[in-house]
C-alpha cells in the first residue's frame, strides 16, 4: 500500500534534474542565478568532500560565465586575505607558482578547525582561480575573502603589521591601548566573562579608540602595486578595525549572554558582507559575490524551528530581506557515507561514519528517489516546493560529529522549500582531505595519511580543477 510519503517521493523524482558528471551538470542552477549578484552556496556538513567539489566547480562557472568578483566564506578575515593576496596576485601578470603553494597560502587557517578551509579541495580551488586570474586585469580579478570574527587576536596583529612602517609612533599607542587582551592569550571570550564579573576592566571602549585610529589611518594606507592594490590594502586595514571591535562585543556576548551571540554574528557576518560589496563597487559597476558557509547560515532561518521557536537569524534571511530580488540560496544534502568531523570542540579531526537519514527526514525523501545526485529547484508553485513546504527533520553537521545523539544534536525541523531556492542532493559522500596530514585522521582505506597518499590526493586536487574554463 502506498504511502504519502511514497507519493511525495515520486513528486521529487519528477522534478530532479540529475547530475552526470559533465560539463552541463549546473547548467540549470545558472539559469536560476540570471543576473543576481549574490549567490549563496551551503553545505549539510563541514566536512563533506563532494560538498566541497560541487560548490568549488559551481563557483568556477559563476566566476568564468557570469563575472563574479568575490568568493566570501565563513573563514576569519585575517586568514582569508592571505589567500587573497595569492590569487589576485599584484599589479601585471603574477608569477605562476608551485604546484604546493596553495598550502603556504592556506597556511593562515591555524585556529580548529583547520581541515574546514586547509583541505585538498580548497586548495585545487585557489591554484585554478591564482591561474585564471593572471591573464585578468588587476581591476577585475576575483578575489577571496573572509565573513567571520573569531579571530580578534589575528585580526589586531594584522592591523598592527599594517601600521608599524607606515607610523610607528601610531602603532606603539595602539598596542598599549590593546594590551589588555594579552592578559587573557587566545581565549579571548574570557574577557567577556572577567569583565561581567567586575574582575577587568571591558576593553570596549579602548577598541573604539583603536578601531577610529585605524580606519583613519585606512583611509591614507597606500601600497607599491598601484591604485587597486592601495584600495584592497586600506579595505584590509578598515576591516581589520572593524573585526577588532565586533569581535570584543561577540566575545562579550557569548559569555555574558547579554543579547544571542548567534544572532550578533550572523548580522556582523551580513554587515561585513555589505562592506565588501561597497569595497568591490569602487572598481567594477555591479559587483557579484559567491558565499560559501554551512546551510544554517545560507539558508532562511525563518523557514526553521530555530527562527520560529527561537528567534534566530541567518545571514540568507538577512540577505534576502535587504536584496529580495538579488540572490539565490541553495543548500546541499547527503543521505549516507563519511565526514571529517571532530569528536568534541578543539578535539583531533576523525573520519567518521555519517548514518544513514532518519525515516521522514528532508534526506530521506531525497535518498528515496533513487537517483544518487541530482539538483531540486525549489520555484514557487514547483512540484518539488509544495512537497517540501511541510515541516520536515533536515540534518546538520558542523565542525563536531556525534552519531551516538544524532537526533539531538544533529537535526531540526525545517521548511526547505522556503529555507532555499535550490537544493543539490549528494546521496553519498565521503571525507574531506585535509590538506597536511593529522595524525588522528585516517585515508579512505583505513591507512595512515602518509607523505605518498598524500602526493596522491594532491594530484586528484589538480586534475579536479582543469584550466580550460
Amino acid at each position: 500500500m502506498r504511502t504519502p510519503d511514497d507519493q511525495c517521493v515520486d513528486r521529487l523524482r519528477r522534478a530532479a534534474r540529475p547530475l552526470r558528471g559533465d560539463a552541463t551538470d549546473h547548467d540549470l542552477l545558472l539559469e536560476m542565478v540570471g543576473h543576481k549578484s549574490l549567490v549563496l552556496l551551503g553545505e549539510a556538513s563541514h566536512g563533506s568532500h563532494e560538498f566541497y567539489l560541487q560548490r568549488a566547480r559551481i563557483t568556477q562557472r559563476l566566476i568564468a560565465e557570469k563575472g563574479f568578483h568575490a568568493v566570501a566564506i565563513e573563514g576569519d578575515w585575517p586568514d582569508a586575505a592571505r589567500v587573497n593576496r595569492h590569487v589576485r596576485g599584484s599589479a601585471g601578470r603574477p608569477t605562476l607558482l608551485p604546484p604546493m603553494e596553495p598550502a603556504a597560502a592556506l597556511a593562515g587557517f591555524q585556529r580548529f578547525p583547520t581541515w574546514m578551509w586547509r583541505n585538498t579541495v580548497v586548495a585545487g580551488f585557489i591554484d585554478w582561480l591564482r591561474e585564471f586570474n593572471s591573464v585578468r586585469p588587476m581591476a577585475v580579478r576575483t578575489g577571496f575573502y573572509g565573513l567571520d570574527l573569531y579571530s580578534l587576536q589575528g585580526a589586531m596583529g594584522a592591523a598592527l603589521d599594517h601600521l608599524r612602517e607606515a607610523d610607528p609612533a601610531s602603532a606603539k599607542a595602539l598596542r598599549a591601548q590593546c594590551v589588555r587582551f594579552d592578559a587573557f592569550g587566545p581565549d579571548s571570550e574570557i574577557h567577556g566573562l572577567m569583565s561581567g564579573l567586575r574582575a577587568a576592566p571591558s576593553c570596549e571602549a579602548a577598541v573604539r579608540a583603536a578601531m577610529a585610529q585605524l580606519l583613519q589611518r585606512g583611509r591614507q594606507a597606500a601600497d607599491p602595486g598601484g591604485a587597486v592594490d592601495q584600495e584592497e590594502a586600506r579595505f584590509d586595514l578598515a576591516q581589520n578595525a572593524r573585526l577588532v571591535k565586533n569581535g570584543e562585543q561577540h566575545c562579550r556576548a557569548m559569555c555574558l549572554g547579554e543579547m544571542s551571540c548567534w544572532n550578533l554574528r550572523e548580522q556582523q557576518m551580513a554587515d561585513m558582507l555589505a562592506e565588501l560589496h561597497i569595497h568591490l563597487a569602487k572598481r567594477v559597476a555591479r559587483p557579484k559575490i559567491v558565499v560559501w558557509a554551512h546551510n544554517s547560515h545560507t539558508g532562511d532561518a525563518r523557514a526553521t524551528e530555530m527562527g520560529r521557536l527561537r528567534g534566530e537569524q541567518s545571514l540568507g534571511q538577512l540577505v534576502r530581506q535587504r536584496q529580495p530580488d538579488d540572490c539565490l540560496l541553495v543548500g546541499m544534502t547527503t543521505h549516507s557515507g563519511s565526514v571529517t568531523a571532530a569528536s568534541d570542540w578543539d578535539a583531533p579531526a576523525l573520519q567518521q561514519r555519517v548514518r544513514p537519514a532518519l525515516a521522514g527526514s528532508v534526506e530521506q525523501l531525497l535518498h528515496d528517489t533513487g537517483l544518487p545526485r541530482f539538483w531540486l529547484p525549489l520555484r514557487p508553485g514547483s512540484e518539488a516546493s509544495e512537497v517540501l513546504r511541510e515541516p520536515r527533520l533536515q540534518r546538520a553537521i558542523g565542525v563536531v560529529y556525534r552519531p551516538e545523539a544524532e537526533r539531538e544534536n544533529h537535526h531540526f525541523f525545517s521548511r526547505a522549500a522556503e529555507q532555499f531556492d535550490a537544493l543539490l542532493h549528494l546521496d553519498s559522500t565521503r571525507a574531506l582531505a585535509p590538506l597536511l596530514p593529522e595524525p588522528a585522521w585516517r585515508a579512505g582505506d583505513g591507512q595512515p595519511l602518509t607523505k605518498e597518499s598524500l602526493l596522491a590526493l594532491h594530484g586528484d586536487m589538480h586534475e579536479a580543477f582543469p584550466t580550460g574554463l
